[in-house]
């Protein structure tokens, strides 16, 4: 019996202060020179939606205060998200059986989808399965952890919760590189998906498979480090480097090991890190040059926005979907180092 899980809905939300790139740079000026002008200028971003009025960033006073903030905006995004997804898909906010919710800029005990539970109605006996840590790759993950529950209660309806306020984590007394290149590529948003076992129907992308692979001795090239200031970028230049000598070989092995070749993929749902990152995803699997122009599109209109990234892609790609049969893959990259593979059929 096929026992695939269906995608029924994606919905992204994003904060109201939406703001060029060069009035983000402006803005900025306090504390970044030259340097910051360079990277923005070829980070791929026009325009970023940001959590919070431009004017206010520099009045923060540290890490409690913006955790504050994120905790406020967070919530408002996710449940605007899921509602949404909710009533795309047509399903009551009472049929969700578990809630998977991912963010790493931000800290909440309880978790957000904890805090939703009210506010949307979810079931009280609904499972919680909040993921910290996974950045960049948590829309991908948690997509494949949906897939995973689903393929083992095919009568269950998941919710997936995606947040990352960004914005909200730049320090403004630090100058590296890693920095200065995050706060020119990082935007705000929030994403949520409803995906139903494969005994309820719907009508959006089935959850094939999927593939988790993390590469030796790359834990120190992406990621935080957290203290009393809050979160500082670990942001190497090797990103781009891992992601030529791994990636190409594990995408691969992957499609090969369900009888496909990199020419079946019609459709290329691709983390928007960045442009160099991109290129080096176009230039290992040997894509055609418009393969990835929802990717470029979402870095250029949104920005990088870490996990939601891949599922602001697929909302897109959604409202005018591929015709049946197609088959299309998603794939995000973060700390570890690592990646994520979702393989999907319209």
């Amino acid at each position: 019996m096929d026992n695939t899980p269906t995608v029924a809905a994606v919905a992204v939300e994003f904060p109201s202060h939406q703001h060029r790139q060069g009035e983000v740079m402006a803005a900025l000026s306090d504390f970044a020179g030259p340097d910051f002008q360079r990277f923005a200028a070829h980070s791929g971003v026009a325009t970023r939606q940001l959590a919070l009025p431009l004017a206010r960033y520099s009045k923060l006073s540290g890490f409690t205060e913006a955790n504050d903030e994120y905790l406020d905006i967070a919530l408002d995004l996710s449940e605007r998200a899921l509602l949404a997804a909710l009533d795309r898909a047509d399903i009551a906010p009472g049929d969700i059986d578990v809630v998977f919710s991912t963010t790493v800029t931000g800290l909440a005990v309880p978790s957000l989808e904890g805090r939703l539970m009210s506010r949307v109605g979810l079931r009280p006996d609904v499972k919680r399965v909040p993921l910290f840590g996974l950045g960049c790759v948590a829309g991908a993950a948690g997509l494949a952890r949906v897939h995973d529950y689903l393929r083992a209660f095919p009568t269950h309806v998941a919710a997936l919760i995606a947040v990352e306020l960004c914005s909200l984590t730049v320090q403004r007394e630090d100058l590296s590189v890693p920095n200065l290149v995050a706060a020119s590529l990082f935007g705000d948003g929030a994403a949520a998906v409803i995906a139903t076992g494969a005994r309820r129907y719907a009508s959006g992308p089935r959850l094939l498979a999927t593939r988790s692979q993390t590469y030796p001795d790359t834990d120190d090239i992406l990621g935080w480090k957290i203290g009393s200031e809050g979160f500082s970028i670990v942001l190497s230049v090797e990103i781009a480097t891992v992601v030529e000598k791994y990636l190409g070989d594990n995408v691969r092995e992957f499609l090969a090991d369900h009888g496909l070749v990199s020419d079946d993929i019609s459709t290329w749902i691709v983390h928007a890190a960045g442009p160099k990152i991109i290129d080096a995803v176009e230039n290992v699997l040997r894509l055609r040059s418009d393969a990835l122009t929802p990717t470029r599109n979402s870095l250029r209109d949104h920005g990088n926005l870490s996990s939601v990234s891949v599922l602001d892609i697929l909302d897109g790609i959604e409202s005018n979907p591929p015709p049946p049969g197609s088959l299309g893959l998603m794939i995000a990259m973060g700390p570890g180092f690592s990646a994520e593979l979702v393989l999907l059929e319209w």
